[in-house]
């Protein structure tokens, strides 16, 4: 019994779990090798109604709520974390576009989007730094009836497989920081707009890379939000997205765990199954509790979310304790496994998939940061 999920999420949960067993489990490996992104299942995934169901109708979504998100989001990541990158891009910038953009510019992107036609990226990294994301030295100038775009963004997720990046540049002084940055949506074809992949750890399916601009051309229509205001207004989406990637993680972590139990229960060790031995239960015990905790905080985020409460602390808490969580879970099945654990196989690689989120995102020491801010004052934790 889950407190945030009725019966309703259940079967929906259920649904969507029968369907990455079914289609999405058996090329996990596969696609790790190959680092192909499989955009059949993407749109099997859009005609199922699994991306971005929290999007109002209008906008080619189901109007469900981020719960319903949050349920579907967690049952793809069991079966491939690379693959539920589908999920998350869509809901964090669907939400972007469906409440910055102008409706005749975004709508027939949301709509391609839910139906899994389109991947969208989104472009905030730059070379000289990550963390201090309003700092930034992308470069975007008007210029008659279009912004022009120069410069480069890195470690963007699916820089090289999207359709159009929703790309953070400065129209500002630098001195402005925050204040003097615009969101504008950038369709990948745009002249001028070049891309290369990283060779990854782990997240291979969906990959990273950079974004390269050289006098880019975007038309006025295609921003989002206020000219030097998009980082303020735009940023406001990324508490859905952490709360949706702690999911992400804790859903790999717990698919790791099932299978270790169900192994050290099986497996006998000086005639006794290893699960006797309590320096085998007692750390999986630990993780598991620990998960099942991490997971009714995500869950009750979304559902803070839904209601319209305030949610910012709690997605960073989700943030920063998820992925280390998972990872260290993770890492303690392997360990189980022994050396079968070790070889090339879904343990290790769940391991590499989860690492990238301690990284990327935002940072374990910037969430407690914006922690510490939301309980103590802005003025009292200051940069």
């Amino acid at each position: 019994m889950n407190p945030y999920i009725d019966d309703d999420l259940a079967t929906l949960a259920e649904h969507a779990r029968r369907f990455a067993a079914g289609r999405v489990a058996p090329g996990f490996l596969e696609r790790d090798d190959t680092r192909v992104l499989d955009r059949t299942l993407m749109r099997e995934m859009g005609e199922m109604g699994f991306i971005a169901p929290e999007l109002a109708e209008e906008h080619g979504g189901q109007g469900m709520g981020c719960l319903a998100a949050g349920v579907i989001h967690e049952e793809i990541a069991r079966a491939d974390l690379s693959l539920s990158y589908i999920n998350l891009l869509a809901s964090l910038n669907g939400q972007i576009l469906a409440e910055h953009g102008r409706p005749e510019v975004v709508r027939p992107w949301l709509h391609r989007l839910t139906r899994g036609e389109v991947l969208l990226a989104i472009a905030l990294t730059e070379p000289r730094g990550g963390s201090d994301a309003a700092n930034l030295r992308l470069r975007v100038e008007r210029v008659g009836d279009a912004y022009v775009i120069n410069g480069e963004k890195t470690s963007i997720s699916a820089a090289d497989q999207a359709d159009a990046v929703v790309v953070f540049g400065r129209t500002g002084s630098v001195e402005s920081a925050a204040h003097g940055v615009t969101a504008l949506l950038v369709p990948a074809d745009a002249p001028g707009l070049t891309r290369n992949r990283f060779d990854c750890h782990g997240q291979r399916a969906i990959g990273r890379g950079s974004l390269f601009f050289e006098n880019v051309r975007v038309p006025l229509d295609h921003r989002l939000g206020d000219e030097n205001k998009g980082f303020v207004q735009v940023m406001q989406g990324f508490d859905f997205s952490r709360a949706l990637i702690g999911l992400q993680v804790l859903a790999v972590a717990r698919v790791a765990l099932e299978e270790t139990w169900e192994y050290v229960a099986q497996r006998e060790a000086f005639g006794k199954p290893l699960s006797a031995f309590q320096g085998v239960s007692h750390p999986l015990a630990d993780f598991d509790t620990q998960v099942e905790a991490a997971r009714l905080l995500c869950l009750q985020t979304l559902w803070l979310k839904d209601k319209g409460a305030p949610h910012t602390a709690e997605a960073a808490m989700c943030k920063w304790w998820a992925p280390k969580l998972a990872y260290d879970a993770i890492h303690q099945c392997l360990l189980m496994f022994g050396h079968g654990g070790y070889d090339r196989g879904p343990m290790e690689q769940r391991l590499r998939d989860v690492l990238g989120f301690q990284i990327g995102d935002g940072t374990a020491q910037i969430m407690k940061t914006i922690v510490a801010r939301t309980r103590a004052g802005r003025s009292a934790v200051p940069a």
